[in-house]
C-alpha cells in the first residue's frame, strides 16, 4: 500500500509541484465548488497510478489543483464509494495519496437524507460526530506504521475548531446551519421508512453512503477534518413519497452556494 500511495504521488507531483495545504472531497452534485478556485492543472484518475475511477452519476473523476481563498488546495472532482464494489482501502486511498501531497487539512463534503424531524431539503449540516459502525472500517488488516497508529483516537473526527469558525462565517453571512451527527450506511439503496426510523432513535441526525471512512483514514494520518452535509431528502416523510438520486443531485445543486461560502472561507483562515 504504502508503494502504491508513493508511486500516485510521484505522478501527481510530476503533473503538479505545488504542495496544496487543503484537501477538498465534494459530494453528489456539488462538483461546480470549483468555479471558486483558480485552477492550475486538471489530473484525470485514469491516469493517476493505483487510482480507483468514479463510476457514479454527478462524480466527474479527476484531481483539480489551484487556488482558493489565496492558499493552495486539491479537490475531488469525484469521490469513491464502498457500495462501487471498492475495498474500504480503495476508496480511502485519494485521502492518503493527500496527506502524502502536503495536506493539512480535509473538507468533505456530500449530499445526505435527514433523519431529524427538523431539517428540511436544501439545509446545511455541519458534522459534529458520525456512527461508523454499519460499514467495513478501512483500517482493518495490517497497520501501515508510517500512515499512523494501531489504534487512533476517534473522540473528535470532526474539528472542533474548525467548526467554531465555521459558525461564525455562516453566522455573518446569514446562512442557518445545523449541527448534527452522520450515520454512515454502505447504500447503494436508499433507506426503508424502518430504517430511517431506527437511525433516528439511535441518535443520528442524517444518513449517507460516503464521508465515514474517509474520515477515519484521515484522522488516522493526523490531518483535521470538516465535514458539512447537504440535506437532500427527508428520510421520515409520508409513506407515498419516494426518493431517487436526480432529486438529490437537484437539491444538492441549489445549496451548493452555501456549503462554498463556508468551505472557501474556512480555507482562508487556515
Amino acid at each position: 500500500m504504502l508503494s502504491k500511495i508513493q508511486e500516485a504521488v510521484k505522478y501527481i507531483q510530476s503533473r503538479h509541484s505545488k504542495a496544496p495545504i487543503a484537501g477538498i472531497v465534494l459530494g453528489s452534485g456539488l462538483g461546480s465548488f470549483v468555479s471558486e478556485m483558480k485552477v492550475e492543472a486538471e489530473i484525470l484518475y485514469t491516469d493517476i497510478p493505483h487510482f480507483p475511477v468514479s463510476t457514479v452519476e454527478g462524480h466527474s473523476g479527476k484531481l483539480i489543483f489551484g487556488t482558493l481563498s489565496g492558499r493552495e488546495v486539491v479537490a475531488m472532482a469525484g469521490r469513491f464509494h464502498y457500495y462501487e464494489g471498492y475495498r474500504p482501502t480503495d476508496v480511502v486511498f485519494p485521502i492518503r495519496v493527500m496527506k502524502f501531497l502536503g495536506v493539512q487539512s480535509i473538507f468533505i463534503s456530500n449530499a445526505a437524507g435527514a433523519t431529524n424531524t427538523s431539517y428540511k431539503v436544501g439545509d446545511l449540516m455541519m458534522i459534529s460526530d458520525h456512527v461508523s459502525f454499519f460499514t467495513p472500517n478501512p483500517l482493518v488488516g495490517k497497520n501501515i506504521n508510517e500512515l499512523g497508529t494501531r489504534f487512533p483516537d476517534m473522540s473528535e473526527p470532526y474539528n472542533s475548531l474548525l467548526r467554531e469558525k465555521a459558525k461564525k462565517i455562516a453566522e455573518a453571512a446569514g446562512i442557518h446551519i445545523h449541527e448534527g451527527v452522520y450515520f454512515s450506511v454502505t447504500g447503494p439503496t436508499f433507506e426503508t421508512h424502518a430504517e430511517y426510523r431506527m437511525l433516528n432513535i439511535l441518535g443520528a441526525d442524517a444518513v449517507g453512503m460516503s464521508t465515514v471512512q474517509e474520515t477515519i483514514a484521515a484522522v488516522h494520518m493526523g490531518l483535521t477534518v470538516f465535514g458539512m452535509s447537504v440535506i437532500t431528502d427527508i428520510g421520515i416523510r409520508d409513506d407515498k413519497n419516494t426518493i431517487t438520486h436526480a432529486e438529490v443531485l437537484e437539491a444538492a445543486k441549489h445549496a451548493e452556494p452555501k456549503l462554498t461560502h463556508i468551505f472557501k472561507e474556512l480555507v482562508g483562515q487556515l
